[in-house]
């Protein structure tokens, strides 16, 4: 980030609230995307956040219940330190998922930072895919290409254009539609940890699941064996026993389908890490009727999953960015052309103009406004009616403040175009 000299003419007011605006704001208040920010940017999740709380409540609860009610029973049928032993390794365990979960869906997947303009066309054609034959997008405007070739381990692979980031993606990076980001290595978007699952955490999702799969088996066993004890003590059978402890038997249920789904999921995960695949790649390529071109052999699969060092993440939500003004200065001009018909409709291109103009207040820029006009008015005014001096060049002459003012708000060829077309009078 650069920071543009103020002019020297402007009133301190102005600089004030120039300097004000520059240095309030930070990444992760201006960011495009549809996430949520917390503790001031430094955790960054999904937009449905909401669903992370659905998720502890499935996890948690259980736990619980467990606690309450199958370990007094577990303790006093057992030796009371294995008893307790049981309960510890429990809620430690149960610690241990909940911190996965919140790494997994409280950082950065490994968002692409967008661009704020389309990048250059490369007169490199090479690089382009061999499918597209070029295009104009305007009048002597090149069209980028849809798609580049990139060349992995020896296959060439497609890489796509995002509209929205304005970049060529990089090999294994999708857009994700819920969150509105470009995301390294995408797998999908899980809805129960609210975040995409990308680069930077998708390890953890995986630990997440599959810590989720044996904390469901752990319950599942431990009530069958406090089911089992009830059996051995009261002589009954299996209705019975489940009678004198609804709760074991609702637990035995609830871990029971919860642990096929979430076990399957691992399994599913695990099958992808030794074959270097992603969901996204799975479901739409098929990589099992063709050549991976990421795949290097199960162990270096599973090493650079789990063993390999995660990147940094290429965001610093907590810095400090300059306002972007474009879209309030668009809209003070929107309304000083509807106060005064003679403004000049000058057009403003806020994604490719000649960078990000400095922060200035509405109310500001309309009074900034309404004093280069009220000047104008002056120098017509008179006993003459306000279309009747025409003819005096000189009264349309600029002073040095007003063309300064001009040029630092884009209206200096507006105004050009307005002395010239009053003189050709």
């Amino acid at each position: 980030m650069y920071r543009t000299p103020l002019p020297a003419q402007l009133s301190d007011s102005n600089r004030r609230i120039i300097d004000t605006n520059a240095t309030t704001l930070k990444v992760y208040q201006v960011w495009k995307g549809r996430n949520r920010f917390c503790l001031g940017g430094r955790l960054i999740f999904g937009p449905e956040v909401r669903s992370i709380f659905l998720t502890i409540s499935l996890i948690v609860i259980p736990v619980v219940l467990f606690c309450a009610f199958v370990s007094q029973s577990l303790i006093h049928e057992l030796d009371h330190h294995f008893g307790n032993l049981i309960v510890a390794i429990l809620i430690i365990f149960t610690i241990y998922d909940l911190i996965l979960l919140l790494l997994t869906s409280g950082r950065d997947p490994g968002i692409i930072p967008p661009n704020s303009h389309p990048p250059e066309l490369e007169e490199d054609g090479s690089t382009m895919s061999a499918d597209w034959a070029g295009g104009q997008s305007g009048v002597g405007v090149p069209s980028l290409p849809p798609t580049k070739n990139v060349v992995v381990n020896g296959v060439i692979v497609k890489v796509k254009y995002c509209q929205t980031c304005m970049l060529y993606r990089l090999p294994r990076c999708s857009h994700c539609s819920i969150c509105n980001n470009c995301v390294e290595r995408f797998d999908h978007h899980c809805p129960w940890v609210g975040q995409c699952i990308g680069k930077r955490n998708y390890r953890f999702f995986f630990m997440f699941v599959s810590s989720t799969t044996i904390l469901c088996l752990y319950v599942f066993a431990f009530c069958w064996v406090n089911i089992k004890k009830i059996m051995d003590e009261y002589h009954c059978n299996l209705w019975r026993a489940f009678l004198k402890s609804p709760v074991s038997g609702v637990l035995i249920l609830y871990t029971f389908l919860t642990a096929w789904f979430v076990g399957g999921l691992t399994m599913f995960h695990l099958y992808l890490i030794c074959t270097n695949q992603t969901t996204y790649e799975n479901f739409r390529y098929r990589y099992d009727s063709k050549t991976n071109p990421y795949n290097r052999g199960c162990v270096h699969n599973i090493f650079e999953i789990f063993f390999s060092k995660i990147p940094k993440s290429k965001n610093n939500f907590r810095a400090k960015v300059k306002l972007d003004s474009s879209a309030l200065f668009a809209n003070s001009m929107t309304l000083a052309r509807s106060m005064s018909p003679e403004m000049p409709k000058t057009s403003f291109d806020i994604e490719m103009g000649m960078g990000k103009r400095q922060a200035v207040a509405a109310e500001d820029f309309e009074e900034i406004l309404s004093q280069i006009d009220s000047v104008g008015r002056l120098e017509r005014c008179g006993t003459q009616p306000r279309h009747t001096n025409l003819g005096d060049k000189a009264n349309w002459e600029m002073s040095p403040d007003i063309r300064m003012l001009a040029a630092e708000f884009g209206m200096e060829h507006g105004f050009k175009d307005r002395e010239k077309a009053r003189r050709g009078h």
